[in-house]
């Protein structure tokens, strides 16, 4: 079972990008379980076709935890999925990386990480990667990491910072970079842009995922690209990114760019003709 952790600045389509990704794998025949670690608790909508589900803190909170089941909590999504929801704290209330660490803790008490498991993904919140948000990470959860990026300044000042944090917690976790995944925004040089990114941290861009309207058009109807328009040839990129995160040997510790580089970097392909 290849436990593995998606980041990524908020908005970029990281959560967009990891449901189609893991609708991929489950048509590839594939058992597959989402952990949202996301308060908004939006991680499995679009693989479960409904607005939102019950979250781990929400249940817990209503009636104590010695008195929901997993049955409660794990909803079965396209393809067989398994999808959970950690939720978070009222607002205004508490720490949201608590429900991270509370329904990962819980899971394990039930019995969720079942031997037929091929992947677990955990879906994690923006580019937060301190307290319960880097739970995933510093306590060895998750083995691989895959940052979701695109050529806007602000994308790669987010991926840049959690390689910081995947640097912090590598030695005591074993957790490692797989790569970056490129969600495009048709930015100038937005390829060469990340190329070269990739390799100043020293690690891959794993695939370029081109922008298309079908992906917001799924969204509209709840559902994947996968399961809206499973002949499109957006559904056979997310195909493919699958196959490529599965083949995937090339792990590493990044070494992440000064902040001065990193707009030197950014500067240079911006402004290439």
């Amino acid at each position: 079972m290849r436990q593995i952790a998606i980041y990524g600045k908020g908005g970029i389509g990281k959560s967009t990008t990891t449901q189609n990704t893991v609708a991929a794998f489950t048509s590839m025949g594939r058992q597959v379980m989402v952990v949202g670690c996301d308060p908004k608790a939006d991680s499995t909508r679009l693989l479960l076709g409904v607005k939102s589900q019950h979250t781990v803190l929400d249940l817990i909170r209503e009636r104590g935890e010695e008195e929901v089941g997993l049955g409660e909590v794990m909803r079965q999504g396209f393809g067989g999925t398994r999808c959970v929801e950690s939720g978070g704290p009222e607002p205004g209330v508490g720490c949201a990386g608590r429900g991270v660490i509370t329904a990962i803790n819980f899971l394990e008490d039930l019995g969720a990480y079942t031997g037929d498991l091929d992947y677990v993904f955990y879906d994690v919140l923006g580019d937060v990667v301190c307290g319960g948000f880097a739970m995933p990470i510093r306590e060895g959860k998750a083995q691989e990491i895959y940052i979701v990026a695109s050529g806007e300044m602000m994308s790669l000042y987010a991926a840049n910072n959690i390689c910081k944090g995947i640097i912090k917690f590598a030695e005591q976790s074993g957790v490692r970079l797989g790569g970056i995944i490129c969600n495009s925004r048709n930015v100038d040089n937005e390829l060469e842009l990340l190329e070269a990114f990739c390799e100043r941290l020293g690690t891959q861009l794993l695939y370029f995922v081109p922008r298309d309207n079908i992906v917001q058009h799924a969204e509209i109807n709840r559902q994947t690209v996968i399961q809206y328009r499973p002949d499109s040839p957006q559904a056979q990129v997310y195909r493919e990114l699958a196959t490529r995160l599965e083949q995937n040997t090339r792990f590493c510790i990044p070494t992440p760019l000064a902040m001065e580089e990193l707009e030197e970097l950014i500067t240079r392909y911006g402004l290439m003709d």
